[in-house]
């Protein structure tokens, strides 16, 4: 029969994760991971004794979720730290996307806009060029 102390024990021990392992998990480079730690406060591994940097769980979700937000839905790293702030301690990937959709939309309306600036204006350039 397993000794219950022992089982307990583990169950609740926390799973802490170096850099490089976050930094393998998510894809990214470990110098991404130092910054973003100096860019959004509400991502923050504690440091062991000997200065390494430990990831919790929460750390690490918080990593894919800024992952998420900047490299999937275009956020900019200041909408991402906003967003973030306005959603803390209620994420749920879903309504994160619902959430953004909205803003997606007004994102793309912009650029399609500006694209369309753009063009415009390369059209008058060509044509003042040709006088």
């Amino acid at each position: 029969m397993p000794n219950n102390g022992t089982a307990t024990q583990v169950a609740t021990e926390k799973k802490l994760y170096r850099i490089g392992e976050v930094s393998r998990l998510a894809d990214l480079k470990p110098f991404v991971l130092r910054y973003w730690e100096t860019e959004f406060p509400m991502l923050q591994p504690v440091k062991s004794s000997s200065g390494h940097r430990l990831y919790r769980q929460e750390d690490v979700d918080m990593v894919f979720r800024i992952k998420r937000l900047l490299y999937d839905e275009g956020f900019t790293i200041a909408g991402a730290r906003r967003f973030l702030r306005g959603h803390e301690g209620n994420w749920d990937a879903e309504s994160a996307g619902v959430s953004h959709a909205a803003e997606g939309s007004a994102q793309l309306l912009n650029r399609k806009m500006l694209l369309d600036l753009r063009d415009t204006l390369r059209t008058f350039l060509t044509l003042l060029e040709r006088r």
